[in-house]
């Protein structure tokens, strides 16, 4: 009899079937289903999250699918009319077209794999940060060489950096340009994040200032154009660098200039700065108020080779180093795009006359002469 009951409930009318069902909850609590859920049914804070980070993950699983397939199809339009407009058979043509649908398969295939950091074989590490560290590294199957940035999670989470960390995976996602660190894949661990990107052997620009102290205006000029094709294919995006200074300007081989370090970069730590320390008016007035002894006065010389013997303590300090950052910046006052050029400025005055315009013993004096300019 129930079974026959049960048969027959299948071909009741939907409308039917949700009156029934709003009569009584299953739980035998007694409320309707439709009403309001009590304070204990509410799902935590942790539930929601979850919820909406699964939400994100669908979302972005087949917008990526979506946009790759546009993409393969952009590729085999771009190659069709290439084929068009040369003197090619059509047997070449053919054979073309079944070359590229081979490496996009062999192209899809890749996707699919899951990488891992057991894929790589570690060598040597070139970097070491506050919650992170970069290592060169060898793909164990193509023997290709890269240079793994490994960043652990309890750090970022402790250091507020989740988002930092995400803004830069998306802008060497997005942006596609020979004058920024390419970013080959991402994966992560139950403890660290990684992230395979392009390895470049050239060294810094504050390695190569360090070595040379001053370029000639053809160098300096080289660098700085290079440079701002990388800040404007960022800004072309609608990213701000927010903290070009040279150890974030890398050489390839070529010695050609690309820029890295895009949210992971050491920023000053302003916490222990007061609002005395950025007043801004009279310099003359500032200094006769100011208990301290003056600073004795140096001729560019004594400069230059004091900025000599401190620029790599300050490049490796935990604190970090105000010379390149903009005076808006500094003082957490509303800033857009200009901020990267001011950088830029700096780092041209350190290349052709040996130190930063702003340079001082004290980071903290560095900081009021850079806060004057706003």
């Amino acid at each position: 009899m129930d079974s026959a009951r049960s048969w027959l409930q299948k071909f009741q009318p939907r409308d039917k079937l949700r009156a029934t069902s709003r009569k009584k909850d299953p739980s035998g609590s007694g409320r309707e289903e439709g009403s309001v859920p009590s304070g204990d049914d509410v799902p935590s804070s942790v539930t929601k999250q979850r919820v909406a980070a699964a939400k994100q993950y669908i979302e972005n699983h087949y917008k990526e699918q979506m946009k790759n397939l546009q993409e393969r199809r952009e590729r085999r339009n771009i190659l069709e009319k290439k084929l068009a407009d040369a003197d090619v058979s059509e047997e070449d043509q053919n054979n073309l077209l079944k070359f590229l649908e081979k490496k996009e398969t062999e192209y899809m295939r890749l996707q699919r794999h899951k990488m891992g950091a057991d894929d790589f074989e570690l060598l040597t590490m070139i970097g070491k940060g506050a919650f992170g560290e970069v290592r060169v590294c060898r793909e164990k199957t193509t023997g290709h060489v890269y240079a793994m940035k490994k960043l652990k999670k309890s750090e970022m989470l402790r250091r507020g950096q989740v988002e930092h960390v995400k803004a830069e995976r998306n802008l060497l996602a997005e942006v596609d340009s020979n004058c920024i660190v390419k970013l080959y894949c991402s994966f992560q661990d139950e403890e660290f994040l990684y992230l395979i990107m392009e390895y470049l052997p050239g060294g810094d620009m504050m390695t190569l200032l360090m070595r040379k102290d001053i370029l000639t205006e053809a160098e300096a000029r080289f660098y700085v154009a290079e440079t701002v094709l990388a800040i404007e294919s960022i800004h072309k995006h609608n990213y701000i660098h927010r903290d070009i200074k040279p150890d974030n300007l890398l050489l390839d081989r070529y010695g050609h200039l690309r820029l890295s370090d895009f949210g992971l970069c050491k920023p000053l730590d302003c916490s222990t700065l007061e609002e005395k320390d950025f007043q801004i008016g009279n310099n003359n007035e500032s200094s006769q108020n100011d208990d301290r002894p003056a600073a004795p006065k140096r001729t560019q010389q004594e400069q230059l080779q004091h900025w000599q013997r401190n620029r790599r303590m300050l490049a490796y300090s935990t604190v970090g180093t105000p010379d390149y950052i903009a005076p808006e910046v500094l003082l957490k006052k509303g800033y857009a795009m200009e901020c990267d050029w001011w950088s830029l400025g700096a780092i041209m005055y350190e290349m052709l006359v040996g130190y930063p315009p702003f340079y001082s013993d004290d980071p903290m004096t560095t900081c009021r002469k850079v806060s004057s300019c706003f």
